[in-house]
């Protein structure tokens, strides 16, 4: 039980932390905040890590009722969810940003710590359906709490390299956080591969 336990949380910690692609969330945090004090910089991570934990948590037990109510099989549903972040991949390794949140806000906005830092900058449509996966598939309850401490430790760490974004910069530049978002993209996509093959077994098994 206790094996079962570790093995699930350090996956899910780890799967759930490349699907965060916390490289290009630094990338967008830092531009997103340049020139603000660091008392409102410590606020907005706050609030867009807690922000998405809720969203998190959400997805991570509506999968089999969503999926239940609209008639629709696990397997099915990997094989969408897959294409999608395989898609979300390759945006990150041939550019180093995610397909669907390339560009800032047009206008000014009072609050950026929800839209679009948490939404759809950490947890875009991609995760979303990744992370619906995921918990779909965790049936065990040693499974599903670690599962959940997994998602909660890779917010933390997501959290802990946004606070030292300025760090990194300085250390990486922007041609280095680049660089590791493609790595995270690579990864991305063989974490992508897996769920989509994953479906079409589960799929040819059942037909």
């Amino acid at each position: 039980m206790i094996e079962a336990f570790v093995s699930t949380y350090i996956s899910s910690t780890v799967r759930f932390l490349f699907l965060l692609a916390p490289f290009f969330v630094v990338t967008m945090f830092l531009a997103l905040t340049r020139g603000l004090p660091v008392a409102e910089k410590t606020s907005i991570i706050r609030r867009s890590t807690l922000s998405a934990l809720i969203l998190g948590l959400i997805l991570f037990f509506v999968g089999p009722l969503l999926f239940s109510a609209i008639g629709i099989t696990l397997n099915s549903f990997r094989i969408g969810a897959g294409s999608l972040l395989f898609l979300t991949a390759i945006s990150l390794v041939t550019s180093g940003t995610r397909n669907h949140a390339t560009g800032l806000p047009d206008e000014d906005r009072d609050d950026i710590a929800v839209v679009p830092l948490a939404i759809p900058v950490m947890i875009g449509p991609a995760t979303i359906g990744a992370i619906l996966v995921y918990g779909a598939e965790l049936s065990k309850v040693t499974e599903v709490v670690g599962g959940l401490l997994g998602l909660v430790s890779s917010l933390l760490v997501l959290a802990v390299l946004l606070h030292l974004s300025g760090y990194l910069e300085k250390v990486l530049g922007k041609t280095g956080l680049n660089i590791m978002s493609k790595i995270s993209g690579l990864i991305l996509s063989a974490m992508a591969a897996e769920i989509v093959l994953t479906g079409i077994a589960g799929f040819i098994a059942s037909t």
